[in-house]
This record gives structure tokens, sequence and C-alpha cells, in this order.
């Protein structure tokens, strides 16, 4: 397992934990982050930060502190 903030753009990974407390945990599995998910960093900001991931055929920006949360294999 390896923190999502480390993967390569263009990895494609898939997600096997998130440590978060409850509320990030709750938005989390709201953009579909569930075990399992098929993750893919796709574009990085100028300064690096946040990230664009491709999830479920969408795009969302991450920021760093959210991505160290999730552990994808």
């Amino acid at each position: 397992m390896i923190k999502l903030t480390n993967v390569k753009i263009g990895q494609t990974k898939k997600v096997k934990k998130i440590c978060a407390n409850k509320d990030d945990k709750r938005r989390f599995l709201d953009l579909g982050l569930i075990n399992g998910t098929k993750i893919k960093p796709v574009f990085v900001s100028p300064l690096n930060d946040p990230v664009a991931y491709e999830i479920r055929g969408s795009i969302i920006a991450l920021r760093k502190e959210d991505s160290d949360k999730i552990y994808v294999y």
C-alpha cells in the first residue's frame, strides 16, 4: 500500500483504505472513493497542489493533505 500522493501521473491504482476523520471520510465516500475504486492522477497544477484524478469517469481535484489520507495498491 502507498499513499495516493505517491502515485505517478497516468498510473492506475485501486483504493485500499481511507484514514480520515468522520467528516472527511464521508466526503470521500460521496465522491465515490470506496475500496476497490480505480483512481488515476491525470494532471498536476503548476504549484503541484492540487492534483486532478480520474475517478469513475469524472475528474476530481484533491489537495495533498486530502490525498495523503488515501492508501492505494
